[in-house]
């Protein structure tokens, strides 16, 4: 399950390069800049030890 949250990171990541470059609102960069952060948090948290 890490596995698939840290490509929906990278890929959410990814985003957001590609709506910097095209310009679009700072809202939508911070949403989707969130969104990544929180599927790589997420990925982190379950690899961690309970």
């Amino acid at each position: 399950m890490a596995i698939v949250l840290f490509l929906v990171a990278g890929f959410l990541a990814g985003g957001v390069v590609q709506l910097v470059r095209s310009g679009a609102t700072k809202f939508s960069v911070g949403v989707v800049g969130v969104l990544a952060a929180l599927a790589a948090a997420g990925g982190v948290a379950w690899l961690l030890p309970s």
